[in-house]
């Protein structure tokens, strides 16, 4: 394995400064502010400048690293010369830093809400370090069950107002994303959380497979949330809401041009991630470069559809 990685990142490196602007997905994205990228929360088994080499190798212009323990971008994990050197290689990469990803809980107890607290500066000196003269998205879900929605929104809206304080004075944006299995999973609720919290330090995090799985289409979810939206996922979805599988983005019935048509139509600028969910990349035999290989593939193509 070890080998075939090495040289699938020796004989795709070749072709990084010359596959830019003249291949026509990249053009197209250039025109329309999105810009492709990867989580690297599907490639938790590879060294991390590895995976920024292969990404970068592939043709995707930014990627998100995760924070959560046992990763290789776990805060903890990277000193301050190896902040420094993850920096100069996203730039000598010309890989951007989309966001940072992040899995908290809204309703929890008050030294879990402390401890939130505190994960949310250590992401925010991480992303200083690493793109100190943009504010990034730092990106989580919410939690809690949709049973216990009407129980727990007004406890919701206190804790995020403290997160929001949290990520004003880091300097970053709170990226959240409703999520099919917590307390937060339909676009309305969403709004309503971010309509009662106040500045624009904290955003949405779309991510419509959470909606395809409970039957709420494309464009009206897009319509309601894209105004507040900083940060996009993409993959795709099988099932419903009591039984689902994720997938990778091409591999259900999610229309890739008809999305990038709509993103355009409603003027969307920003960074568009594929990733890979925990059931796919647990799965044996999972190969990190494939997927990625993969998503860009099909999400290339779709854009130069458009």
């Amino acid at each position: 394995m070890k080998a075939t990685r090495r040289e699938f990142i020796r004989r795709s490196a070749l072709a990084v400064a010359g596959y830019g602007l003249a291949q026509p997905w990249a053009a197209r994205a250039a025109a329309s502010g999105i810009s492709l990228g990867f989580s690297l929360y599907g490639m938790k088994s590879l060294p991390l400048d590895e995976a920024l080499r292969a990404c970068a190798a592939i043709g995707y212009r930014n990627v998100e690293l995760t924070l959560t323990p046992g990763f290789p971008s776990e805060p903890k994990q990277l000193s301050a010369t190896a902040r420094q050197a993850l920096r100069q290689q996203l730039q000598s990469l010309s890989l951007e830093l989309s966001g940072l990803m992040f899995n908290l809980k809204l309703v929890v107890d008050d030294a879990a809400h402390a401890k939130n607290l505190e994960e949310i500066k250590v992401a925010a000196e991480l992303a200083h370090d690493l793109a100190p003269d943009r504010a990034t998205v730092v990106e989580t879900v919410l939690g809690g069950k949709p049973s216990e929605w009407d129980a727990v929104k007004e406890r919701m809206v206190e804790r995020l107002q403290s997160w929001a304080e949290v990520a004003k004075r880091g300097k970053i944006i709170l990226g959240v994303k409703a999520h099919v299995g917590s307390a937060v999973h339909l676009p309305e609720r969403l709004l309503w959380l971010l309509d009662r919290v106040p500045g624009d330090a904290v955003a949405a995090v779309f991510d419509y497979s959470h909606f395809e799985l409970q039957g709420v289409g494309l464009p009206e979810s897009l319509k309601l949330l894209l105004p507040r939206t900083k940060f996009i996922h993409v993959k795709d979805a099988t099932g419903d809401a009591k039984k689902f599988q994720f997938l990778l983005p091409g591999d259900g019935k999610t229309d890739y041009v008809a999305y990038f048509k709509l993103l355009q139509q409603h003027g969307y600028q920003g960074p568009v991630v594929a990733e890979v969910s925990g059931q796919i990349f647990s799965r044996p035999g999972y190969d990190p470069l494939a997927a990625a290989r993969q998503c860009h593939a099909k999400l290339a193509a779709a854009l130069n559809g458009v």
